[in-house]
């Protein structure tokens, strides 16, 4: 059907019957978002914001890549120009971003979260601008994830912060659970003297234990799983350019650790070694803990450097790497499985090339009863969109068991993301319904809706084992 907007047909990316009558399920489910960039004291404080521009535009650099493709000035985008203008750019833009996932996404976060069914452009910005204003005083983070029914989040969280703002929601009348993730990417960054020496003075801080040797480190790393473990998260992340194999020794690694600390270059083999042997070492403290582990691999990170020092990172100057994965992957996963510490875990791949190989590896360790113990992960950053996440869902289907998969993320810093779950589902049951009208599936839709309701929300929940809260 011919819209002027799309997003606003209630059948939208819903092609035939039987994935309209799929949908129906789809759409009852509440969302598990197992990560994301949510800050929580924002959460915790029940954030308000000024304006449409500073919940939908500050900080999204999906939004600010867009902007500078299409010639718009850094002024409009981080820069100095006022809220109205820097949304009116973005409004004057919208045309230009037809078939980028960007137009989707915006409309669909206008229509959901404001009811707004207009096609943003010049003509319509300022009464957009004023409507969404107006509702903006009775919208704050809480009732946005009341809204949209967010049952759980897995935020993502340095091993020293004090996960104070976690413990404040977890006393309060929220019924949205919040989870921290434990993410210790700075703990490799040996080869960085002022990321790692500032890092470890932070550790020592938040444990009371003084790091002067690699053993005190390692312990110290390990308390702050348990105390992240007594907060009730069941998750750590690492985000990697590749694995490192089966790593080095201990005896490698605490040279290395001696080195860095010493301030002196660190040879590239002595780096691999010693982050091979930390990463095998978070795989036990995961393991330990019947935790799931998640790896964001093949990110090219801060590319420019004249963008990076006026922006910093996260500035929309991150792109698609083409690493070597799969061969590293395996060693690391079969070094944890002959340790008999191989956890759960969720497999990310930000570089489509990787897609079958790495679906492959994921199940050459499977087992130990557990459905799915080794997740091939949700299309990513560059790839939550609508070829990325058909090409993760095939390439499952085809490797895998797309029954056991446990879902949509948000993976984002926003409060208006929330419809990308909406996305994700309606282009799932799709892609099943079209199975169904070409013969490929049986006509069994009591079967079908039981496939459905898992992946959208219940197989996360069982997954993770993180209690979903009431909403």
């Amino acid at each position: 059907m011919r819209q002027k907007n799309p997003v606003t047909n209630p059948d939208f990316l819903l092609s035939n019957d039987a994935a309209k009558e799929l949908y129906t399920v789809a759409a009852e489910q509440p969302i598990y978002d197992y990560h994301c960039h949510l800050p929580p004291q924002e959460i915790a404080q029940d954030k308000q914001w000024e304006n449409l521009a500073d919940v939908w535009l500050a900080g999204d650099h999906y939004k600010w890549r867009a902007l500078r493709a299409a010639g718009v000035s850094e002024k409009y985008i981080t820069g100095s120009a006022t809220a109205y203008e820097k949304f009116l750019a973005f409004a004057e833009t919208m045309p230009r971003l037809l078939r980028n996932p960007l137009w989707h996404w915006s409309h669909l976060e206008l229509s959901r979260v404001f009811g707004i069914n207009e096609v943003l452009n010049t003509s319509s910005a300022q009464r957009i601008w004023d409507e969404a204003n107006t509702q903006l005083s009775k919208i704050s983070a809480r009732t946005l994830l009341k809204r949209f029914r967010v049952a759980a989040i897995g935020t993502t969280d340095d091993p020293c912060d004090s996960l104070a703002h976690h413990s404040q929601i977890a006393k309060s009348d929220l019924g949205t659970r919040v989870y921290p993730t434990f993410r210790p990417d700075k703990a490799l960054a040996a080869d960085d003297s002022e990321v790692f020496h500032t890092w470890i003075q932070r550790l020592e801080r938040s444990t009371g234990t003084p790091c002067q040797d690699f053993g005190s480190f390692l312990e110290a790393i390990a308390s702050r799983h348990s105390f992240f473990h007594d907060l009730g998260s069941r998750i750590s992340d690492h985000g990697l350019e590749q694995c490192f194999g089966r790593g080095g020794t201990r005896d490698q690694a605490a040279k290395v650790y001696d080195t860095a600390r010493r301030g002196e270059l660190i040879s590239d083999e002595a780096l691999q070694a010693y982050r091979g042997y930390m990463m095998v070492y978070f795989g036990e403290l995961d393991a330990k803990r019947k935790w799931t582990k998640q790896l964001h691999l093949g990110a090219l990170r801060n590319t420019n450097s004249r963008g990076g020092l006026q922006l910093g990172a996260d500035a929309g100057y991150d792109s698609i790497g083409d690493f070597q994965q799969v061969g590293l992957l395996v060693e690391y996963l079969d070094e944890l499985d002959k340790r008999e510490s191989l956890p759960k875990m969720v497999l990310y791949n930000l570089n489509p090339s990787d897609n079958y190989a790495i679906a492959a590896a994921c199940g050459n360790f499977q087992g130990d009863g557990i459905a799915g113990k080794i997740q091939y992960g949700s299309g990513w950053w560059f790839l939550d969109q609508l070829d990325g996440m058909r090409w993760q869902i095939n390439t499952l289907s085809q490797i895998g068991l797309l029954s056991n998969f446990v879902g949509m993320l948000t993976d984002s810093r926003s409060f208006l993301s929330y419809p990308r779950h909406e996305y994700f589902r309606r282009l799932l049951c799709n892609l099943l319904g079209n199975d169904i009208e070409q013969g490929l599936l049986p006509d069994d839709l009591s079967v079908m809706k039981n496939m459905i309701r898992c992946v959208s929300y219940q197989n996360a929940v069982n997954f993770f084992e993180m209690a979903p809260g009431e909403v």
